[in-house]
């Protein structure tokens, strides 16, 4: 078992907390880098579909994982920046300056969500975020002269001051550069006094603002920071998909995003990877199964979704901590081997005595 022996403050926060950090984050992206000549052109794609996925994860992983602030509406955030997107660039638009116009008013919207829903929390604030959703469905559906409607709308190709992404490799790397620079942003955010601010409110709201720290302000602000992540994500969906219609934005969408952050470990920045993963490959298997399954039920319309339906229950009741908890518990089996505790992951409580009782 390896032991870290700190001296300095700066040794705690630092990024990579020993060397085999940077040797495996090192070979991973070195994979990730190469990845366009080592699999086919279909697998390419469902890996840039994780990386889009990745990045609405994060955002949604820092509102509900590390602020604590419930979203069932996060999908709106990812379709108004993906038809921010898709308006901006139909009008040649470069795609830099259309993606910071669309990561901006999906953060304004953010925060537009986000005030109102500063006075309730819990399952009212997902019920406040649920109606927000199938309030920007409607919008985008009605509003046909932006958005055509239930017809849908075309996106073109990414065009970067004139050098046009056409090709599968030249989108996936623009996916890949993105998603760096997402993590590392969240990754030095949550090291700062705003993410431990975040990371306070999360475990008791009347410990955090006896500390001084303002409610109202950092949790509009993780709103904003959850919705602009979405945006950045959605203006990569816009042009991946080629085309974007209301219903690719419906509470379905929401469900698997909440779904994502759930199953790959809430709580945890790799826990956004893991269950983009999980969100791109599951289908995939499901696909793969149904012909072993009888006629009957491997056709069932609704065969998917009740599959999603039983492993959110198997992970809400007996793993909790999602794909990256079972990963830290099996790691630490062997690290600690035969010293190994059952009960050293029971998770502890994280409200007070006066939450509680509120």
């Amino acid at each position: 078992m390896r032991f870290l022996f700190k001296t300095s403050y700066d040794q705690d926060i630092v990024l990579f907390k020993h060397e085999g950090h940077r040797l495996w984050y090192g070979l991973l992206i070195a994979a990730l880098i190469v990845a366009p000549w080592a699999i086919a052109e279909y697998w390419l794609a469902q890996l840039s579909f994780v990386l889009i996925y990745s990045i609405v994860g994060l955002g949604l992983m820092l509102l509900a994982g590390f602020t604590g602030q419930v979203s069932i509406g996060h999908a709106a955030f990812l379709g108004v920046g993906a038809y921010t997107q898709a308006y901006l660039t139909n009008l040649g638009v470069p795609f830099p300056i259309a993606l910071v116009v669309a990561t901006l008013l999906s953060a304004g919207v953010g925060v537009v969500v986000g005030v109102p829903a500063l006075r309730v929390k819990g399952i009212y604030l997902g019920i406040a975020t649920l109606a927000f959703g199938f309030i920007v469905e409607e919008v985008f559906a009605r509003w046909e002269s932006v958005t055509g409607g239930n017809a849908g709308i075309h996106v073109k190709a990414p065009n970067v001051f004139g050098w046009k992404l056409s090709s599968d490799t030249e989108f996936y790397y623009l996916c890949l550069v993105l998603c760096i620079a997402v993590t590392i942003g969240v990754l030095n955010l949550l090291r700062s006094p705003t993410g431990r601010a975040f990371v306070a409110i999360r475990d008791s709201e009347i410990s955090a603002q006896s500390m001084g720290i303002n409610l109202a302000y950092y949790k509009g602000l993780s709103f904003a920071l959850s919705a602009a992540m979405a945006g950045i994500a959605g203006a990569l969906y816009a042009h991946k998909m080629q085309f974007l219609s209301p219903d690719q934005f419906s509470l379905i969408q929401s469900v698997d995003l909440l779904l994502l952050v759930v199953v790959g470990g809430l709580g945890f920045v790799h826990g956004a990877f893991l269950g983009a993963i999980f969100l791109i490959t599951m289908p995939q298997l499901i696909a793969l199964g149904k012909a072993l399954l009888p006629p009957a039920i491997g056709g069932a319309a609704g065969l998917q979704a009740v599959v999603y339906g039983i492993v959110l229950v198997v992970f809400v009741l007996f793993e909790p901590m999602g794909l990256y908890g079972r990963w830290l518990k099996i790691r630490t089996w062997f690290q600690l081997f035969p010293f190994y505790r059952k009960g050293m992951f029971r998770r502890q409580k994280s409200f007070t005595k006066s939450d509680r009782l509120k």
